[in-house]
């Protein structure tokens, strides 16, 4: 069976799945919200969801939430399947902006509202795009890096990046962080390895780095799995002393590196207020009111500075 054959079985059932909780949801006396999700191993999506779910209760509309679990593929299905169901209108956290866009596309013209969240999508007909300004913020983190090479690092550093080549988000934060290091003084890039976003593949691939360069003295890292798996790797190699992580979003294994003193500073972001505003935004178009295209949604880097009001979040 090719790849293209098992992803149609996969998405195939996975749009079944959605059908019978969807169908399941629109059975009810009240307006329904389709959440189409990447997936709910991170702990970054699992609080949007979250957010989303208490706005959706809050506001008396129905919440379905469907886990394409990394398969852009499934995005689109789900999409489909949700315009079938005629919901009332669509969350959508793309993994493949681009390829989204026809399921997108075809939901508009089916009179459902669309409201994009992180992932910001090309031109289209989506009411709304939520979240943070990621190369801005990607940049932001550039900034401070660079500070912190002259500052606390003695002038100079050998820099690898962990990223996720298969996510367009994340690509965006490492082009913004690159833009401001590359040719930096004193920062040495050791290249870009490739963690696909799955925190088993990132920490395979972030010890391949520090293999490949054992004189490496810093880590970027572009996402939740990214980061997660360069914590892991910096503790596995025991160079807790030599190599220094940056990256995005907070878990309590970032906050024990921080508290360590290897881990300087991590984007953090609020997804759980990234979720909440879009289903509020999705109440308001459902009633007619005006949106704003943009919702922003701001970041803190988070440092040994100002972490101690984020360990009740991630104990």
């Amino acid at each position: 069976m090719t790849t293209f054959d098992r992803r149609q079985v996969l998405g195939t059932l996975a749009a079944s799945m959605l059908a019978l909780s969807a169908g399941t949801a629109l059975a009810q006396d009240k307006p329904t919200i389709g959440l189409v999700q990447i997936n709910q191993q991170a702990l970054f999506f699992t609080q949007m969801n979250e957010g989303a779910q208490k706005a959706a209760d809050a506001a008396g509309v129905n919440l379905v939430i469907f886990n394409a679990n990394n398969d852009p593929a499934a995005q689109n299905n789900a999409i489909e399947t949700y315009i079938e169901q005629k919901v009332a209108g669509l969350v959508v956290v793309a993994i493949d902006t681009n390829g989204i866009m026809p399921a997108v596309n075809a939901a508009a013209a089916a009179g459902i509202p669309v409201v994009a969240v992180d992932a910001v999508l090309p031109e289209g007909p989506q009411k709304a795009q939520v979240g943070v300004d990621n190369e801005g913020a990607g940049r932001a983190m550039g900034e401070f890096f660079v500070k912190y090479v002259g500052e606390g690092m003695g002038g100079s550093a050998k820099l690898g990046i962990v990223g996720a080549l298969n996510s367009t988000i994340q690509n965006i934060r490492q082009k913004g962080f690159e833009d401001v290091v590359k040719g930096a003084s004193g920062v040495t890039m050791a290249g870009v390895v490739d963690g696909r976003n799955v925190q088993d593949s990132a920490l395979a691939a972030a010890e391949s780095l520090m293999t490949a360069n054992p004189d490496l003295t810093a880590i970027y890292a572009t996402g939740e799995p990214a980061l997660l798996g360069a914590v892991a790797a910096v503790e596995s190699q025991g160079k807790q002393d030599q190599v220094k992580v940056f990256g995005w979003d907070l878990t309590a294994q970032a906050i024990q590196g921080i508290d360590a003193g290897y881990v300087v500073g991590v984007v953090q972001q609020d997804p759980a207020g990234m979720g909440a505003a879009a289903v509020d935004a999705l109440v308001k178009i459902g009633k007619g009111e005006a949106v704003d295209a943009n919702i922003p949604v701001p970041i803190t880097i988070v440092t040994k500075d100002n972490v101690e009001p984020y360990r009740a979040v991630f104990k």
